[in-house]
């Protein structure tokens, strides 16, 4: 009789977390976020633009483009290792699309400069998007059109299918929140927001 017992209200638990986990599904917390990675120069800079924005879940910077498998700062920054300086973001696509997160990266790039971001020069530091599908590489394409029409100029930032990505060190993640006088010092030595207006104007600020 215990035996029965035990087994109806185990039965009865498991009938529950089933419907719990519809529950969840049902108001999206389980649901997989969407990926965006985009290459802009320092990789500390293109965190601070899209952790402020609604429907991002998560930025990680790291290193991705290149061969080498879990590459270290100092050899992704030597140059040679075929990776850029990149962050990762996670998304919720209900809230926040794909071609809003594109719209804010070009704010916050040099679109015209092949030799890197800035400051920084080199292969590690160039601005590329990286695109997970068929629809994020027309949907960067055509963007890319767009910026193009607005700049009156060619768009040198490349379009290349996502490689893996490999998280950077930990002091580097939210690096403008844990050092923020040193990342603020930084930022204004590279010339990043003068240049930012030069390109784009009033536009800058609003991204």
């Amino acid at each position: 009789m215990r035996t029965i017992i035990r087994f109806i209200i185990i039965a009865i638990g498991g009938l529950f977390a089933l419907a719990a986990v519809a529950t969840e599904s049902s108001n999206g917390s389980t649901k997989t976020p969407a990926i965006a990675i985009f290459a802009g120069g320092c990789f500390w800079c293109m965190q601070p633009p899209f952790d402020k924005l609604a429907g991002v879940a998560s930025t990680t910077v790291g290193y991705t483009g290149g061969q080498k498998p879990n590459p270290t700062y100092q050899e992704v920054s030597a140059g040679g290792s075929g990776h850029q300086e990149s962050i990762q973001i996670a998304f919720d696509p209900a809230k926040i699309s794909y071609r809003q997160l594109l719209d804010v990266y070009w704010h916050n790039i040099d679109p015209l400069d092949s030799g890197g971001q800035f400051c920084d020069h080199g292969d590690s530091y160039r601005a590329v998007i990286f695109y997970g599908d068929d629809e994020q590489k027309r949907m960067a394409e055509a963007s890319k059109a767009d910026i193009e029409k607005t700049l009156g100029r060619s768009v040198v930032t490349a379009i290349l299918p996502a490689r893996e990505f490999y998280a950077a060190e930990d002091y580097h993640q939210s690096y403008y929140q844990k050092n923020p006088l040193r990342y603020k010092y930084y930022r204004y030595r590279c010339g990043r927001d003068q240049r930012l207006e030069q390109v784009w104007g009033k536009a800058a600020a609003a991204h």
